[in-house]
């Protein structure tokens, strides 16, 4: 199955912009539908956006909506979290996500996922 790594995460203040990079191995890119997740200090995993394998299909989590916007380069294998009006409750680890080829939309459910990347940080002061 595809492998995963995210990068793009750092340190910005409050109002910033940031654009995180999820590259993927192989040729079967296409074949999953991608998300973002997070997880932030003593909090647990939540959904923050997804993609559907075409790109035709976006779901966004209600905290994030109009300030985020997930896109994919399945050519280039690359799927992108762009962050916008970044806030300080927006400070997690972003984990980039492969859900399997069966699943035609963007799903929001961790457990549909089955490849996870390492995750990178982000770090949003007030």
């Amino acid at each position: 199955q595809v492998q995963v790594v995210e990068s793009g995460g750092g340190l910005v203040q409050a109002g910033d912009s940031l654009r995180l990079s999820c590259a993927a191995s192989g040729r079967t890119f296409s074949n999953y539908a991608m998300g973002w997740f997070r997880q932030a200090p003593g909090k647990e995993r939540e959904f923050v956006a997804a993609i559907s394998r075409s790109g035709t299909s976006t779901v966004y989590a209600d905290a994030v909506k109009g300030r985020f916007t997930i896109s994919r380069d399945n050519a280039k294998n690359t799927v992108y979290l762009q962050m916008n009006s970044l806030k300080p409750d927006d400070t997690a680890v972003y984990y980039c996500a492969g859900a399997p080829s069966r699943i035609f939309y963007a799903p929001s459910q961790a457990y549909e996922y089955v490849v996870w990347g390492q995750g990178t940080q982000v770090t949003v002061s007030s």
